[in-house]
C-alpha cells in the first residue's frame, strides 16, 4: 500500500535531481527542464498531501486546484523562457549559459 511517506520520498528525490540539474548543467534548455522537474516534484507532494491527510472534501479539492494552478504557471514560464532562449540562440548562436554575457558591461 502506498503511503504519504512514499510520495514524499519520491518528491524529494525528483526535487534533488532537479536541483542537481540546475546547478550542474550549462545548457539553458537543460536548466529549464530541471526547473520543470522541480515543479513536478512539488505537484506530487501537493497531490499526495491532499489525498492522504484527513480533510473535508472542499479542502481536498483545494490541493488539486493548487496543482492545476502550478501547472498553468509552469506552462507560462516555459513558453516565456523558450522564447528568450530562442532569441539568445539567434543572436549569440549558443545556449550555453557560461558563454552568454549579454548583461555584462
Amino acid at each position: 500500500m502506498i503511503e504519504l511517506a512514499h510520495l514524499q520520498i519520491l518528491s524529494a528525490g525528483l526535487f534533488a535531481i532537479g536541483t542537481y540539474g540546475v546547478l550542474a548543467r550549462r545548457s539553458a534548455v537543460l536548466i529549464l527542464m530541471s526547473i520543470e522537474l522541480m515543479l513536478n516534484a512539488v505537484n506530487i507532494n501537493l497531490v499526495g498531501y491532499a489525498a492522504f491527510v484527513d480533510f473535508d472534501e472542499a479542502t481536498r479539492s483545494f490541493g488539486q486546484v493548487l496543482v492545476i494552478f502550478v501547472i498553468t504557471i509552469a506552462a507560462a514560464e516555459l513558453a516565456l523562457a523558450i522564447a528568450i532562449i530562442l532569441r539568445l540562440y539567434r543572436n549569440r548562436s549558443t545556449v550555453n549559459v557560461d558563454e552568454i554575457d549579454l548583461m555584462k558591461w
